[in-house]
């Protein structure tokens, strides 16, 4: 068949649902008749290098959507102005699934989901413009899980988004490669943006606000793709992150305090600068190693080589709650330090020597800013002569910046 006849076919069939222009390989989803399906059916039948144009309006989805054709632009009138809205969905879980190359998704919104609320799996160049994913009851331990969750994917693009209400993670990206996260808000969500088991990640110029916590750079054992590395983290604004955790039970992101500005967990070469951190009730910024038994060999569950330098901060740990309250507050005091690490080390000699020089921690802050090393590793060989320490001048020292993410999809 020659390749414009199947989607001329489907209009001729359809012919309220869309309208194709075959010269500008566009089509526009008609809001007559049945929306879900007209949408749908502009998804599967779309040649790819389309772009499909959705109409302003709010419109009542009760399937789940999915696009598997590659090159496609799905265009909606602006995150206010489109907005498909899945309250009251019955099949599917995700708002929409894409698992087609080269897609970007601009300028609508997606509510309601009892699901994930835009998700992509396994593609390359996934682009998420202007696009707002929200659960309008508020954060609820119902609500979905993720609101933009490319994973297992390379070069991922989400810039100026939106997300409210997720009960894991606004904006997810996880098992990816090569990523950028750029002026995008997240609030009222469990983690407002979380980079998980990921290579080469720049974050840079969002505001993360009234989330239980704002930035949580993970890497967890037993996943297809570990050992999560070289991620920046830069000029963002985190602060006031308030919200009590309300992620289910069990979930990793669960274990969050509430008022967690940045959280960097068993991850190697992180460079976190420029950055406002402030009114955060647990702490500011925490360098942790991975709380949980496991059993992968192969996992490293220490944060290593992360350099922190020339980030401002206000007010932190003036109401410090779950694991913040109960393992560092009495040894700290409250206020918490702006900045504190566990002190988890691979080894009795780092425990009282210090890590090699590529897995050091260090702070290179204004004069003012504080400090502690917990020391958990040498605590437990000598618990009765440990106590944290908070001379961070003993941290100081400089690395070489990390290079800028590049993706694909941006390239001259």
């Amino acid at each position: 068949m020659h390749h414009f006849l199947k989607p001329f076919i489907a209009f001729c069939l359809t012919v309220t649902s869309t309208t194709i222009v075959f010269g500008q390989s566009a089509i526009d989803v008609s809001a007559e008749g049945n929306f879900t399906e007209n949408l749908q059916e502009a998804l599967i039948l779309a040649e790819p290098d389309s772009v499909i144009q959705l109409p302003a309006g709010r419109f009542e989805l009760a399937t789940a959507l999915s696009l598997d054709v590659d090159g496609i632009t799905l265009r909606g009138a602006g995150m206010n102005e489109t907005v498909l809205s899945f309250k009251g969905q019955v099949a599917g879980s995700e708002g929409l699934l894409v698992t087609s190359d080269r897609v970007r998704l601009e300028a609508f919104a997606i509510e309601d989901t009892p699901g994930d609320g835009i998700k992509a799996k396994g593609v390359d160049q996934i682009s998420m413009v202007n696009v707002r994913v929200e659960w309008t009851n508020g954060p609820v331990a119902t609500n979905g899980a993720y609101g933009l969750y490319p994973v297992e994917s390379t070069n991922v693009l989400i810039d100026g988004a939106l997300v409210k209400g997720a009960s894991d993670a606004g904006i997810y990206v996880g098992q990816s490669q090569h990523i950028i996260v750029r002026n995008s808000r997240a609030e009222y969500n469990v983690a407002g943006i979380e980079i998980e088991n990921c290579y080469f990640a720049d974050v840079h110029d969002n505001v993360a606000t009234h989330n239980t916590g704002g930035i949580l750079i993970f890497d967890l054992p037993n996943l297809p793709q570990m050992g999560g590395h070289t991620v920046r983290v830069f000029d963002n604004q985190s602060f006031a992150n308030d919200t009590v955790n309300f992620a289910p039970e069990g979930n990793i992101v669960a274990t969050v305090p509430r008022g967690t500005g940045l959280l960097v967990m068993a991850n190697n070469n992180i460079e976190v600068f420029g950055n406002e951190f402030s009114e955060n009730a647990s702490a500011n910024v925490l360098l942790a190693a991975y709380p949980r038994e496991y059993n992968d060999p192969s996992y490293n569950p220490l944060p290593r080589g992360v350099y922190v330098h020339d980030n401002t901060y206000g007010r932190a740990g003036f109401d410090p709650d779950m694991q913040v309250a109960e393992l560092i507050a009495p040894l700290t005091g409250v206020p918490i330090p702006d900045i504190v690490w566990d002190g988890a080390v691979d080894g009795i000699w780092s425990a009282f020597f210090g890590p090699d020089e590529e897995d050091r921690i260090v702070i290179r802050e204004a004069e003012g800013v504080t400090f502690a090393d917990l020391q958990f590793v040498k605590g437990m060989i000598l618990p009765w002569d440990v106590s944290p320490n908070f001379n961070i001048s003993e941290y100081a020292g400089t690395r070489a910046p990390i290079m800028p993410v590049k993706l694909a999809q941006e390239a001259e």
